[in-house]
């Protein structure tokens, strides 16, 4: 079988945010030698929503080491939510995201990390609430998707059963924070890549040596 990198991340994950460029350079570099699918964990999945004031003393001390360490941009309307929380009306949640991505997946699989990283884009810099139907329109024309068939099934049941398939999918591989990367060389084969931020030289050694081992 062809190896398969899989990059578990979470749409509202500030450090899968930072570590985008890095996966998203991985994954054009070694495009002929592997697949690269993303999953998404279902980080944030409540039963009653939550505001964003239960996060955002975290966020306002977390992201600024995020952006040192790994030279990312949190863009200031997505700040203005992390340092106004009483005035937010965002209720994070993993689960629309995880859907819309679902859905992108069929359209272009070979454009996934892409549009994951477009995803924490608009939400980490641009300041879109990606629990708002509205936050995925300007990537709907980047990417030529129809409006109506994409919003028809960013409501079905169809998709929300294969964004919460991802959720236990990233469980059974035992990833337990985000971002994650493995690659799967046998149908029981799997090597850990990376767990949490990890920077491009450090993952590309770490690829390099596997693919050397299994003779690629």
């Amino acid at each position: 079988m062809k190896p398969v990198l899989f990059y578990c991340y979470d749409a509202y994950c500030g450090w899968c945010y930072g570590f985008s460029p890095v996966i998203k350079k991985i994954a054009a570099e070694y495009k002929e030698q592997f697949d690269a699918e993303v999953l998404s964990g279902g980080m944030i999945i409540h039963e009653v929503k939550q505001p964003i004031s239960v996060m955002a003393g975290y966020i306002q001390k977390a992201y600024t080491t995020v952006e040192e360490r790994t030279g990312i941009a949190f863009g200031q309307d997505f700040l203005w939510h992390i340092f106004n929380p009483e005035l937010s009306d965002w209720f994070p949640d993993s689960e629309k995201p995880a859907i819309a991505l679902c859905i992108f997946k069929e359209y272009y699989p070979e454009r996934q990390v892409e549009f994951a990283s477009d995803l924490q884009y608009a939400l980490n810099y641009e300041g879109r609430d990606l629990c708002d139907d509205e936050a995925y329109r300007h990537l709907l024309e980047k990417y030529s998707i129809n409006p109506e068939a994409f919003y028809s099934k960013l409501h079905s049941d169809e998709y929300k059963e294969k964004a919460y398939y991802e959720f236990q999918l990233c469980k059974q591989l035992q990833v337990t924070g985000f971002p994650c990367v493995l690659l799967q060389t046998t149908d029981s084969k799997f090597y850990l890549l990376a767990r949490g931020y990890t920077d491009y030289d450090t993952l590309k050694t770490r690829i390099d040596n596997v693919l050397k081992e299994i003779g690629q």
